[in-house]
This record gives C-alpha cells, structure tokens and sequence, in this order.
C-alpha cells in the first residue's frame, strides 16, 4: 500500500479538539495497515514532517497526501496539486467542492450522504470513528445524577434546562480538558449533549459526534440532539432521548423519570453491543484495510485514464433543465 501522510495544521495547544483526536486516533489505525504519519502544515513541530518541506521534493506515486481539516481543505487541494489526495469528511455543509480524483471517506452516513450528492463521481467511502474500548460500562456505583460538557451545549441547556435540575439532581457540568472521560461517564447516570445551536452557528454540521455514543458505551441513559451526525446511531425512545423536546418542564420530567428507573443492578447494555460492535476497533481497521485497498487500486488505475463523466456544474444542471423543460412543451403540443 502507498504511505499515507495525514495533514494537520498542528497536533496540539489552539488546535487541540475532538476532530484532531479522532484524525491521529485514525492515523495510528492506518500503522497497523500501512506506513503513515503526520505532517504539519500551519506550525512547525519538533520530529515532524512539515508540508511546504515535503512538497519541494518530486511528486511521489507511493504516497497519499489525506486531507481533513474543512476549512482548509480547499487551499491544500491546491497546495498538493497534482499528488495522490484522499478527503477524510467528518463535518458537511462547507461549501468547497472536491475533484473526482481525490476520493472521500467520510466518519457518518450523514456525511456520506452529502457528499454523495455534491460529489457523485467522487469514490465515497464510509469509515465511522472509533469508539476505543475504554469505554465501557465498569458497573460502578454513580455518584453524579446528570453529566453535561459545557463545549458545544446550547444556550437553553446551560442556561434554562440545567439550572431546572439543579434544584432536584446532582449534576455536575464540565467546562475542561478530561483526561479520563470514560471514568467520568462511569460516575453519570444520566448524559446530556445538544450541539445543534452550536454548528448552526458555525454553519457546518456536526460530523460524528462522538461523546453521546462514548456515553451510551459507558452505561449512561442519554438524552441528546440528532443534528448531523448523530442522527447515524442515536435511535430517540430506544437508545437515547430527544434532548429540547417541546419546553423545559417536559425535559425535567422525562429526565427525572430516567433517574428514578436507572437501576444499577438491573441495567444492561446487551443491547447496546450490537451497536457498538461497529464502531469497535477491529471492524475499524477491517473496513480501513479494505477501503485502502481500494483507494490504491484506483490510484493505480488513474495513471492510464482520465475522467470523462459530466460534473453537475450550473451550465451542466441548466442544460439539462432547459432539454426537458423543451422536451415536455413539445409533448403537450403534439
């Protein structure tokens, strides 16, 4: 397989968030694969390859550049040029487009199916983050009535929904770096997660989403919004439950309610495992392995072709428009 170069802005400090993780956590799946590491391009970093340094050297058929970070992803389509280039898709609804030949794999179906639309002859993968298997449920004692991450939570839920429980729950909200979060989880009987207010105002959807599932693997009852990609696992009545649902007083009582049902010695997560199982380490790297597999075929393969399928540009889609708008009057009159 070709080596794979994951291109990042920095691996730390004002680029530290969820997405940086998930993206080394996916590098370091792809070593059990392939030969991969990072390279940097925003910041220089001690013992790491850095893009403008790599880029003056000639173009390399035994490797692949991945690109990720969204906003950014346009200028480095052109900063990589003609070099083989695949797109890691967590978040959509950024507003670039991508060549058919750079392919897309992408973290949720709700990215998938997005780029499916706005790339249709694109090669498109699906790859779901990994859920590592730290996150378990350690049937533990719970110390803490209801647990809430104050990054990325709405207004309503900071400001109306949690101090309503206050009153009755214990509940604890974190606004820091946790170093162990599936301890944290483990203490939680109930979870709380709305992002939408927060990717509505970054315009950009919520591309996997992954503490409400880590929170469900750790045994938690979780109560969440379904923006993005949350919608791709979250089954609201089953698994979780519609966070926000109609006023504040609906919210309090169905969370109450949870609390009151939530049984230690009774709760299972059997059900839970079959969802699980997909997002676990080794059904992750068997799809890795398979989709590289593929990528480097096609890689191989665009050597000796070249694309000659219609982009849906506006000219295109207008075309066509006008065709069977003409086609449809010549119809009526005959």
């Amino acid at each position: 397989m070709r080596k794979l170069y994951f291109l990042l802005p920095g691996t730390g400090g004002k680029f530290a968030c969820g997405g940086l993780w998930a993206e080394l956590k996916t590098m370091r799946l792809a070593q059990q694969i392939c030969s991969a590491e990072v390279v940097t391009y925003r910041q220089r970093e001690k013992d790491t390859l850095f893009l403008d340094d790599l880029l003056q050297t000639p173009a390399d058929d035994s490797a692949i550049f991945v690109l990720s970070w969204g906003f950014d992803v346009p200028k480095l389509i052109k900063k990589v040029g003609d070099r083989h280039a695949l797109y890691h898709a967590h978040s959509a609804g950024y507003g670039f487009s991508v060549p058919a030949r750079i392919p897309i794999i992408t973290v949720s179906r709700n990215t998938l199916g997005y780029w499916g639309q706005r790339a249709p002859h694109s090669l498109i993968y699906y790859l779901p983050n990994e859920i590592s298997d730290e996150f378990c449920d350690r049937h533990l004692p719970r110390d803490i009535d209801v647990l809430v991450q104050a990054r990325k939570s709405s207004s309503y839920l900071l400001n109306q929904l949690v101090p309503a429980l206050q009153k009755d729950c214990k509940v604890m909200v974190v606004d820091s770096y946790i170093e162990d979060l599936a301890a944290l989880f483990n203490r939680a009987k109930v979870y709380l997660y709305d992002s939408s207010e927060y990717w509505a105002l970054q315009r950009v959807s919520e591309g996997f989403g992954l503490q409400p599932l880590e929170a469900i693997a750790c045994g938690c009852q979780v109560f969440s919004s379904l923006n993005g990609g949350l919608s791709d696992y979250l089954d609201p009545g089953f698994n979780s439950q519609k966070i926000a649902g109609y006023s504040t007083k609906f919210d309090v009582v169905r969370i109450q309610k949870t609390l009151k049902s939530f049984d230690l010695s009774s709760r299972t997560i059997s059900s839970n495992a079959e969802l699980l199982k997909e997002y676990r380490r080794n059904s992750i790297l068997q799809k890795l392995e398979h989709v590289m597999n593929e990528v480097n075929d096609f890689f191989d393969h665009k050597q000796t072709d070249s694309a000659d399928i219609p982009a849906f540009t506006t000219r295109h889609l207008t075309r066509l428009f006008l065709s069977k708008s003409f086609a449809k009057v010549r119809r009526r009159f005959q």
